[in-house]
């Protein structure tokens, strides 16, 4: 897989350097899983900290499905 290089934004996350695709939604749930940013009734919703709040538009929480859509609005 041809690597994608994260913005600013994203790269507060997961790192600066140029990854494949796989590897960043990777990376993005490990942050979640350690963050331990799941909801905790509705699993298939994501809570933004401080530093998913930029990645996910200044929203609260998202949906995995949505998660996808604007991490990938990240990526070069």
């Amino acid at each position: 897989m041809k690597p994608v290089t994260p913005t600013a934004i994203l790269a507060a996350v997961i790192g600066d350097k140029p990854m494949p695709r796989t590897e960043v939604t990777k990376k993005i749930w490990d942050y979640i899983k350690r963050n331990d940013l799941q909801d905790k009734n509705n699993r298939r919703m994501i809570n933004a900290d401080e530093k998913l709040k930029p990645v996910f538009g200044g929203k609260d929480q998202v949906s995995m499905f949505e998660m996808t859509k604007l991490v990938s609005a990240q990526l070069k």
